[in-house]
């Protein structure tokens, strides 16, 4: 099926026409009444542009001329929201333009099989390169630069598809169920105008599975940001479609088996794939670690529950730094190797050891206690301050040794006095 062509409300600068030339002169006259336009022309231009986009726009996306409050479009609200995107029409069903494919694919041609690696990888480039929306133009590829023009090119289409025809490349599957390079479809085959558009899923932006990170074309160019799930208009009737010839990743674990390499990874890291490994790590046990999450931002749980399902595997050493590996990746994506025991159990790397209290660690006290604490602090590298042991008896040497991994925490003062309180001792036991 095909749809006609329609040009945009907003007249063409090259075009000499007469229609054109006196839209342009009226645009002109048109400015904003903060930037020096006069109130009754703005009243008068708003109404125009909302009645031409109403009836001539074919939408893909949430309707609106302008972001409420002078936002920019998905700008935060003071309410914490985010407002819907203007309109964004799309062109028709067609072949490549360009530097893309000379036509369609000849009939009975199969649809060529990508990764879902690759998907992002694609569509990360028009995110870098800020390729412009258009529903009229072609980027240097060959695909059209609106919404379904954008998703043909991220699943390596023949041919530039639209909203109507996308689904037929695809199969429908839950949202639960959706991975990286899985599209959120929404076409109205009664009135393609009113809202039909199409995003691409790379990833949810926590546990809690409302937002997700959506690669989109909207305008003014390509971007990539948390959107609630499914879109902030017309949500409900958004549905979920995986290429047919992906491969990579297993059906509903929502991540890619392909690892994405330990750079993503580790202090500072701030992606999906933080989220990706955190919701795999509590699958196989490691809920516990997070008391919220887990999401994007790399933090101590995600180190704590990684080093802990490395542990259960019986690594040791480098091998259970926290720092997930193609090995520790391959194991949490394919559901392999061994879950995390829970706290307590025998040969939990993390079984809870309770803070005995303050009184045990003074001067003049001998108690396992202090030997335990001695022994891990070594154990965690700091011990450099015992000439011999450690040993049941509290010495000055414990008291330093203290100190330095307090120190090592960021604590100052009264913080790292040397003396274990319920915190040093849960971070040093942790």
């Amino acid at each position: 099926m095909t749809v006609p062509v329609f040009e945009e409300y907003e007249p063409a600068i090259d075009c000499a026409c007469a229609g054109c030339a006196a839209r342009r002169r009226s645009a002109a006259r048109a400015l904003p009444v903060r930037h020096g336009g006069h109130p009754a022309a703005h009243g008068a231009r708003r109404a125009l542009v909302l009645a031409t986009a109403a009836g001539v726009v074919l939408s893909c996306g949430a309707a609106g001329a302008a972001a409420p409050g002078g936002l920019a479009p998905g700008a935060p609200r003071a309410d914490g929201g985010a407002d819907p995107e203007p309109a964004t029409p799309q062109g028709e069903k067609g072949p490549l333009k360009g530097g893309g494919a000379s036509g369609p694919p000849a009939a009975g041609t199969a649809a060529p099989k990508t990764t879902r690696a690759d998907i992002i990888n694609r569509a990360k480039g028009w995110v870098s390169a800020k390729v412009p929306y258009s529903m009229e133009k072609y980027w240097s590829d060959g695909y059209r630069q609106d919404c379904s023009g954008y998703v043909s090119m991220a699943w390596n289409l023949g041919t530039n598809e639209w909203t109507g025809s996308l689904a037929m490349y695809g199969t429908r599957i839950a949202r639960a169920d959706l991975q990286p390079g899985d599209i959120l479809l929404f076409h109205n085959p009664a009135d393609p105008s009113k809202g039909s558009h199409v995003t691409i899923f790379g990833g949810w932006t926590d546990y809690t599975r409302t937002h997700y990170v959506a690669y989109e074309q909207a305008r003014p160019q390509t971007r990539r940001q948390s959107t609630p799930m499914a879109y902030w208009d017309n949500s409900d009737h958004y549905v979920a479609y995986r290429y047919k010839e992906v491969t990579g990743g297993s059906p509903g674990s929502g991540s890619s088996t392909a690892f994405p390499g330990a750079v993503q990874f580790g202090p500072g890291a701030d992606n999906e794939h933080v989220t990706q490994l955190g919701r795999m790590l509590v699958q196989r046990g490691g809920k516990r670690f997070y008391a919220v999450g887990p999401g994007p931002v790399w933090g101590t749980a995600d180190r704590r529950a990684t080093q802990a399902f490395q542990q259960a595997q019986g690594w040791k050493g480098e091998e259970a730094d926290g720092i997930p590996g193609p090995d520790t990746w391959r194991l949490l994506t394919t559901s392999g190797g061994r879950n995390i025991p829970a706290a307590g159990a025998g040969g939990s790397p993390n079984t809870a050891v309770a803070f005995p209290g303050r009184g045990y660690f003074k001067p003049g006290q001998s108690n396992s206690h202090v030997d335990r604490l001695g022994r891990q602090l070594v154990k965690k590298g700091y011990g450099k301050h015992y000439v011999s042991g450690p040993s049941p008896l509290w010495t000055e040497a414990d008291r330093r040794n203290v100190e330095a991994f307090q120190r090592a925490q960021g604590w100052r003062g009264g913080a790292a006095d040397g003396y274990p309180g319920p915190e040093t001792w849960r971070r040093l036991f942790a």
